[in-house]
């Protein structure tokens, strides 16, 4: 069984995020290979690690059980990718490399880093906003929900029907009233 082998594919191999992070990958690996024999060990190995990490967040997040943990490799992913712009900055600023040789990697690192902020918001369940609780209040002279006066409600009445409906001052002691 040597030649005759068929390759397996994975969902994340047709994902196309994780075709885009091979391919920014791709373009790490020929910049760090560039960088001074003084940088093997600090910026290219850091480059390198930080670039692999992108591609194997992405894959170990598609075999999640949940969007919510596919969403949380995503986002290492996507920490991952900011610390190669950082690499790239550093190696910039050392004059390691021009500019311009980095700019075809950081355009493509960009396309990347809008791909996965788009499928992390694809994941994302979307939001419900909640009304304000105090628009469910009854009004002046309305009886309050059943449920909170009902006899079984875990909630204590901590306030007669007559005192719920004086405004907060009127329920001061009078002392505390003429101090206002």
């Amino acid at each position: 069984m040597t030649g005759d082998r068929r390759r397996m594919s994975y969902k994340f191999q047709r994902l196309t995020v994780y075709n885009m992070a091979l391919g920014y990958l791709d373009g790490v690996y020929v910049l760090s290979r560039s960088l001074p024999g003084s940088e093997r060990f600090n910026l290219q190995s850091q480059l390198e690690r930080a670039a692999t990490s992108i591609v194997l967040n992405i894959a170990e997040g598609s075999t999640s059980q949940s969007d919510g943990e596919q969403n949380r490799f995503l986002g290492m992913a996507l920490r991952s990718y900011l610390e190669t712009i950082a690499c790239m900055d550093i190696i910039e600023r050392q004059g390691y490399l021009d500019g311009s040789l980095l700019a075809g990697v950081r355009t493509s690192g960009h396309d990347l880093f809008v791909k996965l902020q788009a499928f992390r918001k694809a994941l994302q369940p979307p939001v419900v906003r909640s009304r304000s609780p105090v628009s469910r209040l009854p009004s002046r002279g309305s009886s309050p929900p059943s449920s909170v006066s009902g006899s079984s409600s875990p909630v204590p009445r901590l306030l007669s029907p007559t005192q719920r409906h004086q405004s907060p001052v009127s329920r001061l002691p009078s002392p505390v009233k003429e101090e206002l």
